[in-house]
C-alpha cells in the first residue's frame, strides 16, 4: 500500500496510477483526493504487477475513464482518446456513484 493507494505498487505503477489521477482531475474537474478514491474503488482489489504491468497497455486515462463513468447501454466506455471517443455521446454516460466519505478508499484529504 502506498501513501494514496491501497494496492501494492512498485515506484513504476505509483508514477502510473498517479498519473491516472491527474488525468481524472484534468478531464473531469475533480479534486485529486476523489480521483483517488475513485481508482481505489474501482481498482482496488486488483493484483497489479511490477511496472510494465499488463494494464500498462493501455494509457492511464483509459483506465482513468473506467473509474469515473459507467459503461453506456452497449457496455462501451469512453478511452480517453479522441479519435476513439468521437462516436460517444458523454451527455448520455452516467457517472459512477461517489463512495461513501467514510470509505477507507478515501486516503487523502478533500480540498
Amino acid at each position: 500500500m502506498t501513501a494514496e493507494f491501497i494496492l501494492t505498487l512498485d515506484e513504476g505503477m505509483l508514477e502510473y496510477f498517479r498519473e491516472m489521477a491527474s488525468e481524472m482531475t484534468e478531464r473531469f474537474g475533480i479534486s485529486r483526493a476523489e480521483a483517488v478514491a475513485r481508482i481505489n474503488d474501482r481498482y482496488g482489489e486488483m493484483q497489479v504487477s511490477t511496472y510494465p504491468d499488463l494494464m500498462c497497455h493501455e494509457l492511464p486515462e483509459f483506465w482513468a475513464y473506467g473509474a469515473y463513468y459507467c459503461p453506456d447501454e452497449k457496455g462501451h466506455l469512453p478511452t480517453g482518446d479522441p479519435d476513439d471517443d468521437a462516436t460517444i455521446d458523454f451527455t448520455k454516460l452516467s457517472i459512477r456513484p461517489l463512495p461513501p466519505k467514510d470509505s477507507p478508499v478515501w486516503t487523502l484529504k478533500d480540498e
